[in-house]
């Protein structure tokens, strides 16, 4: 697809002499833009949610988590997934980043590494059947990535393309298809704008809705939260007093009995005999603290 063909890179004409604009209406035209992108994510929602199934799908079979893609469509992939171990209890090894020009390009401008499909392909060599990809690409068209999601697919991975172009390259190499039509950006070009913004709360919307199907979220609460630090550790204590109806002092005991982990000491402060049965619990029900209480409750 030529880049005159590609919305992303499009001139916007209501943008003609935005530099001789006030600060108002330049910020004006800014939010009117953003406002554009999450839009697009909100028309987006019915391939969304059929990502978010085959993604679970595969993590709830011992299946991975990839990103993949270049410049600011992988930076926002590795900030989505950077915070799935602390929010949801993700296993850092279940995560993997392949990353245009590797870990230096996180923070370096190399430019050139986007362009190099056999690098693509050698990096999703680390892809099995049963794993997931996620290639992210406003353009569509970047050949790191292509290449990657073809090989991932080749090697029986499930792939989701994350787009902002209509009938890309990217999009036919993968199973699913996640379209954020934002269009023009205000900047021509700069797609770390509007683009960026539909990739960032897609993202957001898809690995939520994802631990939720996992099981990681009760009553808007998280439930696989790893306390390791202050803040966190009272959140997790206040989370057990909420579910199990009982004092912060009660709720902060049980996850002492359980290492920190808010799931087992919601058990235990709703009468599991000890840590082991409220693991045992939590087995039979497949991590779903929801099911585990309700058959706790049945043998009460």
């Amino acid at each position: 697809m030529g880049a005159s063909l590609r919305k992303t890179e499009n001139n916007l004409p209501e943008s003609a002499g935005i530099d001789t604009w006030n600060d108002a209406e330049i910020l004006a035209a800014f939010v009117g833009g953003q406002e554009r992108a999450i839009a697009a994510v909100k028309a987006a929602v019915p391939q969304i949610s059929k990502a978010a199934n085959a993604i679970a799908a595969c993590l709830a079979g011992g299946g991975r988590l990839f990103y993949a893609g270049a410049g600011t469509s992988i930076r926002i992939g590795v900030q989505d997934g950077s915070e799935l171990p602390a929010t949801f209890g993700m296993a850092e090894d279940k995560i993997e980043y392949l990353i245009a020009g590797g870990r230096a390009a996180m923070f370096d401008t190399l430019a050139d590494a986007e362009d190099d499909a056999v690098e693509g392909n050698r990096a999703a060599s680390a892809c099995k059947a049963g794993d997931a990809l996620i290639a992210i690409a406003a353009s569509g068209s970047t050949p790191y990535t292509i290449a990657a999601a073809k090989s991932a697919r080749d090697l029986g991975a499930t792939v989701v393309a994350v787009v902002n172009n209509p009938n890309s390259a990217l999009a036919a190499a993968a199973d699913i298809e996640i379209l954020l039509d934002s269009g023009p950006e205000i900047i021509t070009g700069s797609t770390r704008m509007g683009a960026g913004t539909a990739q960032k709360a897609a993202l957001n919307f898809l690995s939520t809705l994802v631990h939720i199907k996992l099981g990681a979220v009760y009553d808007g609460m998280m439930v696989n939260v790893q306390a390791g630090n202050l803040k966190l550790k009272a959140r997790a204590g206040g989370i057990v007093a909420r579910i199990a109806g009982v004092s912060e002092k009660d709720a902060a005991a049980a996850l002492e009995l359980t290492k920190g982990e808010v799931k087992p000491a919601v058990l235990i402060s709703a009468g599991a005999a000890s840590p082991d049965a409220a693991q045992q619990l939590l087995l039979e029900s497949k991590g779903n603290l929801r099911l585990a209480l309700s058959r706790l409750a049945a043998t009460r």
